[in-house]
């Protein structure tokens, strides 16, 4: 076993989702789960859907090399169901 095994990487990101809708750190995470259950997604296509803004955040702070960026994050998050990597060429 590897520490990039998939079920690891994910059970770490939920743990992040929930973290943030339980301390309401930013809010925007639980406002966002809200949002997208009244539109009609279930609970897994939520917590995948705002799962795919945390890897994209940490795939950014990574790749380059700086802090946690909140607004970028949350403007994300505000625009699921596109997701980040749809914005574009």
């Amino acid at each position: 076993m590897t520490d990039s095994n998939p079920e690891i990487v994910r059970a770490a990101i939920l743990e992040i989702i929930e973290n943030q809708m339980c301390d309401g750190t930013p809010p925007e995470t639980k406002q966002t789960y809200d949002r997208l259950i009244a539109d009609g997604h279930s609970h897994d296509d939520s917590m995948k859907l705002i799962g795919c803004v945390v890897s994209s955040e940490i795939f950014d702070v990574l790749k380059e090399n700086q802090p946690f960026n909140q607004e970028r994050y949350v403007a994300a998050l505000h625009a699921l169901p596109r997701l980040p990597w749809d914005d574009g060429d």
